[in-house]
């Protein structure tokens, strides 16, 4: 049997011994568009802005059919991340590079030090923060959606203009704005969650 064979029937073998549908591997009408190869070069070291993080797209979406994307994070000491949210439709994988990352996963709180990786499923209620004295720094890793370009509009757009104007994010044109990437995105926030993590972990807001 030749090589091409053996791959054949044995995959095939394979799906019927686990009792799973027939794959077709020539399907005619395919109109999957072929990936293109890429290559990312090293880059300076993200530093906390303004807010006392920041955010920077590794990999869009669009490189990889939607498939992956992922990001850069950076975190400041003594600083709590986001309110406690929840997405719809969004996966995230965390690998943290540099410090300790505090994660909460519903009523479950996980420390994540460097080296180390925590997965947030879609529909379970999860925040994080930096509760040690030096630069927390990871990469998440988005699945099935383009959350980067969320974080990009949030931390690039509309916190920048709501600084420049004075605003603050409860602003009517803050909010409206907050509001549409949320419905878009599909997450939801509870606010007023937030304050009991920052004074239960002394955390800068």
């Amino acid at each position: 049997m030749n090589r091409k064979d053996f791959l054949s029937t044995g995959i095939l073998s394979g799906v019927a011994i686990l009792n799973l549908p027939s794959l077709s591997f020539a399907q005619s009408g395919n109109t999957i568009e072929p990936l293109e190869p890429f290559n990312i070069a090293p880059r300076e070291t993200l530093t906390p802005g303004p807010m006392n993080a920041d955010v920077r797209t590794i990999i869009h979406a669009n490189q990889t059919g939607m498939q992956v994307s992922n990001v850069e994070v950076v975190v400041g000491p003594k600083q709590m991340g986001p309110s406690p949210h929840v997405h719809q439709d969004l996966d995230e994988l965390m690998y943290v590079l540099e410090g300790e990352a505090t994660v909460m996963i519903g009523e479950e709180i996980y420390k994540v030090p460097a080296g180390g990786w925590n997965f947030r499923p879609r529909q379970i209620v999860h925040s994080f923060w930096n509760g040690s004295d030096v630069q927390l720094r990871f990469i998440d890793f988005f699945f099935n959606q383009n959350f980067e370009d969320y974080l990009d509009e949030m931390f690039h757009k509309i916190i920048p203009e709501m600084i420049s104007k004075g605003l603050t994010p409860q602003s009517p044109e803050i909010a409206d704005q907050f509001a549409v990437l949320d419905k878009k995105f599909g997450v939801s926030w509870y606010h007023n969650e937030r304050k009991a993590i920052v004074d239960k972990y002394g955390l800068k807001d």
